[in-house]
């Protein structure tokens, strides 16, 4: 009977490994350079049928076998750990009871080396379990070897700048989550219609609207009407290409970090802030008369001689010679557009100034076309000098921003918000007397009367000042937040709710230990918050609580938004003060630390400012390097809860977020 019991035992087996499925997943693995002796081991495995694998997440030993990737061999040393560079499909699990991650498409997980030697066979194993609706598979293993040296091909371009739509999680070794780029293409939309304005604005300066009728008389001579199409392609090729040129430059000369340390060296450092302030305010008193900005007389008498030649070289000059001439009135706007581009990416600069330039080109080229519509167009007159004076005003208000910036940057507290409010008040005041004709400047005519449209104008200002009235007293004038600097700033508040108590308010009662920076940093509405990530993190250890990130900027005016529309939300509020540890971390702050708070990267470059010691740490932790990011952390093991989030106003889902983030805690 034994024998017999031992058979079936047997036949059973081999029964079970007859209908155990074939592994659905394969692998293969390659290496790309990134920049310097930096590389990117890139797995990339093919899953057949309905399977699925669950992500580099550490699930720990209640959740599921998250996918393993190590790496090992000589002369080379792993930078970070594994993330995940394909979609990743986030959902609650009532089993495991917490938020899974699985991959049921092509999964790519990437895991950055930098080279110790001049080249290194590096042994990469991944470990993963794959699983259906049904069972799954036990886990299994696979690795290989894969040669890095310097002759490997650069990293897939794609892969390294991920997108939302095909990367929406990308982790390291805590598991980060690329933040959902909702916010950031709504923000890039938002630039490209106010580039799409101020290109039509430009149109009405003195300089621009008496070269319509002249450059239109130029084509009445021409027979082919794709000359005018040349025309305003010529314009638009005018200011699109050698921003485009100086961007690319930089890029392919240092990468798109150095481009992206550009960038925000000009949006954070005082010396260029201080730079784009003066020049706002030069161009402004040019806009009120005080002088004209003119390019040299050679430059416009060779462009003009070299239009009369006829022929595709003479419609190019004739559009270099507008382009020329129209300076003095498109100069201000067209830094104010690159100016405002450059808080963005890298490629913003170059996608705005084609916004404008189209929008600055259309009229010309449809006029060109057609033209017996010049004479639907108001005559130039007193007008255009009005509108000139009114752009001199909007000019002074914009140039604060970049002030102000340094001003928080800095902590030099010259243009704290009631200063900042104080100062718009009377601009936007006398705006609107000079609109009623109670203040003229020398080349203005007199104004005996006034029309409809400038009284609707009149209206919209003195309405924009009495809105701005009420923040003098902490009102949080929340369709301004993005502009102005942040509540903190204010002495004057009649709601002390609204701020923080500065560096005397005291956390944990019960070491009286203070919170670090908080001298000179401070949330609004009162948040109890930290500005260290270590410090931080004790704290939640201690209570219990979740971590909320919030890498932030002082120049940063998408989280200057977020402040005033999202966490203004009474819900908000309380979920942050009373369930989370709130931590702060300003990536563009210049207070240089101690030395014993310094850091050296991994290329023995020492950071001694607080904002990029920040930066390094979000780079590193969650490979982002966008303002605003907000992140859930779990104490404990520091991963993260739940998907990290950008720029986004939906009050309702930044709750859903906060309390996602407080399940099975």
């Amino acid at each position: 009977m034994r024998h017999i019991a031992a058979t079936l035992v047997a036949l059973i087996g081999c029964i079970a490994g007859m209908a155990q499925p074939v592994q659905p997943v394969s692998w293969q693995a390659e290496a790309g350079h990134i920049e310097g002796k930096i590389y990117e081991i890139r797995l990339t495995g093919t899953i057949s049928g309905d399977w699925h694998i669950y992500d580099v997440q550490d699930y720990g030993l209640i959740g599921p076998n998250g996918t393993v990737v190590s790496v090992e061999g000589e002369g080379f040393a792993a930078v970070g750990g594994p993330y995940m560079l394909s979609q990743v499909d986030k959902s609650y699990d009532d089993t495991f009871r917490m938020e899974i991650g699985t991959c049921s498409g092509p999964v790519v997980i990437g895991q950055k080396v930098e080279l110790l030697k001049d080249a290194a066979d590096v042994t990469v194993s991944v470990e993963w379990q794959a699983c259906n609706d049904v069972n799954c598979l036990p886990p299994d293993d696979w690795s290989t070897i894969v040669a890095v040296s310097p002759s490997v091909p650069n990293a897939s371009a794609e892969l390294r700048s991920c997108r939302a739509e095909k990367c929406p999680s990308q982790s390291d070794s805590a598991d980060s989550t690329t933040p959902s780029h909702d916010g950031e293409t709504a923000d890039i939309w938002r630039l490209i219609l106010a580039a799409l304005a101020w290109g039509f604005v430009a149109l009405l300066t003195p300089c621009v609207f008496p070269m319509i009728p002249m450059t239109v008389s130029f084509f009445l001579k021409q027979k082919g009407k794709w000359q005018a199409g040349v025309f305003g392609m010529s314009i638009v090729a005018l200011y699109t290409v050698p921003i485009a040129i100086i961007i690319l430059i930089t890029y392919f000369a240092g990468g798109q970090t150095v481009t992206a340390d550009i960038f925000n060296w000009l949006s954070t450092h005082w010396l260029p802030n201080l730079v784009f302030f003066a020049v706002f305010m030069l161009f402004a008193a040019s806009f009120l008369g005080a002088f004209e900005i003119t390019l040299p007389s050679s430059w416009l008498n060779k462009s003009d001689a070299r239009s009369d030649k006829g022929g595709l070289a003479g419609i190019f000059f004739l559009a270099l010679t507008l382009v020329l001439v129209s300076f003095s009135c498109t100069g201000p706007i067209v830094g104010s557009v690159l100016i405002k581009s450059t808080q963005g990416q890298f490629w913003e600069p170059i996608v705005t100034m084609l916004a404008f330039s189209v929008a600055f080109a259309l009229p010309f080229t449809v006029l060109a076309f057609v033209p017996s519509l010049l004479k639907k167009l108001p005559k130039s007159g007193g007008w255009l000098a009005s509108v000139k004076v009114v752009l001199g005003f909007i000019e002074i208000a914009l140039g604060l921003k970049f002030l102000s910036v340094a001003d928080q940057t800095y902590h030099w507290h010259l243009l704290d918000r009631e200063i900042y409010l104080a100062i718009w008040i009377v601009v936007f005041t006398m705006l609107g007397f000079y609109l009623l004709g109670k203040i003229r400047f020398k080349h203005d005519e007199p104004v005996e009367h006034i029309g409809i449209f400038r009284l609707l104008l009149v209206i919209v200002d003195f309405t924009f000042v009495v809105y701005m009235i009420p923040g003098m007293w902490g009102a949080p004038l929340k369709a301004l937040s993005g502009y102005l600097p942040p509540i903190t700033t204010q002495d004057f508040v009649l709601d002390p709710a609204q701020r923080t108590s500065g560096s005397t308010y005291v956390l944990n009662q019960e070491d009286g230990a203070s919170r670090k920076y908080a001298d000179f940093l401070h949330l609004p509405y009162g948040i109890p918050a930290y500005f260290d990530y270590e410090e931080a993190r004790v704290e939640a250890l201690r209570t219990g609580k979740p971590i909320l990130l919030d890498f932030t900027g002082h120049g940063c005016v998408n989280c200057r938004e977020m402040e005033a529309r999202v966490w203004s939300d009474p819900r908000v509020l309380k979920l942050m003060k009373e369930d989370y540890v709130v931590c702060s971390l300003y990536g563009d702050d210049k207070t240089v630390l101690d030395a014993q708070y310094w850091v050296t990267t991994d290329k023995g470059k020492v950071l001694k400012s607080l904002g990029k010691i920040n930066s390094y740490f979000m780079m590193e932790r969650f490979q982002v390097n966008a303002q605003p990011y907000y992140a859930i952390i779990d104490p404990a093991t520091e991963q993260l809860k739940v998907p990290a989030r950008s720029y986004n106003l939906d009050r309702d889902a930044y709750v859903e977020f906060l309390e996602s983030g407080l399940k099975h805690n």
